[in-house]
């Protein structure tokens, strides 16, 4: 029966019984650390994306438009169609050219912006 026969390990080969095996290696927890960062990095990211409904911003179809607002008072409007992202600053410029008044919008002391159409001009649906 020489298939029984205890085989001798090579040097280079290295055994369970290896000081790099042991439970007392102080460095044995820090590779569990960095994969429980991961996971709650990753756990965060789809909170805060299903926090702020920004799922539609993965869906090909989607249409959306955000208006964020800096520090500074520059706003700047994201719209998103499609594959296609386009973001434009809003400045204090005047536009000008021909066009038609559509109406008047107010705002409230409560922050809220209400639109009233302009009666005489006729309303017609798309």
């Amino acid at each position: 029966m020489h298939f029984f026969r205890p085989r001798r390990m090579s040097k280079a080969r290295k055994g369970f019984s290896d000081p790099a095996f042991r439970d007392d290696d102080p460095m044995t927890g820090v590779a569990n650390l960095f994969d429980i960062g991961l996971v709650f990095i990753v756990g965060l990211l789809l909170t805060l994306f299903s926090a702020y409904r920004l799922q539609d911003l993965f869906d090909r179809n989607s249409e959306m438009t955000i208006m964020k607002q800096q520090a500074n008072g520059e706003m700047e409007i994201i719209v998103k169609k499609g594959t296609q992202i386009k973001a434009t600053r809003v400045t204090q410029e005047t536009a000008q050219g021909k066009g038609n008044r559509l109406g008047v919008a107010y705002r409230l002391e409560d922050g809220s912006m209400v639109y009233v159409p302009d009666p005489s001009q006729p309303t017609t649906p798309r």
